[in-house]
């Protein structure tokens, strides 16, 4: 499969920013980016400015980035934005050599990460998601009840 086929389709609600080789490992981002998922854009921006991480000024400017594609490519009210999906991936390592004593040297790798980012206006929840629940509600409520019925025969 070629990597346009793996990549989901965006929802006509949704917008996208990616960016690529940021200067720092995959699992300190993630701590970041955990941050803001599920937050409101204003909500997010305001948590990366004042956030003590390094990395923040690029998210940041990634966010930034995803709202205004949301807002000029898609039409989509910036009020009601919020982070749908905030995901990071591994990218390249640059790979150094530091000396050591004895003539010996040492390695130090230096990874790159990728930030997808997926912004989404909110509104009406698709019906799916909330009809599930109530059919596994009412199969406990019709198994529990014959349950009962035997326990009063006895």
């Amino acid at each position: 499969m070629s990597k346009k086929a793996l990549e989901r389709q965006l929802e006509p609600v949704e917008a996208k920013a990616v960016a690529n080789r940021l200067r720092i490992s995959p699992r300190k981002l993630n701590l970041v980016a955990g941050l803001i998922r599920g937050m409101d854009v204003s909500r997010a921006l305001t948590q990366l400015e004042f956030s003590s991480k390094r990395i923040a000024g690029e998210v940041k400017k990634a966010l930034q980035s995803a709202i205004a594609n949301a807002e000029n490519n898609h039409n989509l009210n910036v009020d009601s934005l919020y982070v749908k999906e905030a995901y990071v991936g591994k990218n390249l390592v640059m790979k150094r050599m530091h000396t050591r004593g004895r003539g010996r040297s040492a390695r130090i790798l230096k990874p790159f990460a990728n930030l997808t980012l997926i912004v989404r206006e909110r509104g009406e929840e698709p019906a799916k998601e909330a009809k599930q629940p109530e059919k596994k509600t009412e199969k406990k409520a019709a198994a529990k009840k014959p349950a009962k019925a035997k326990k009063e025969s006895k």
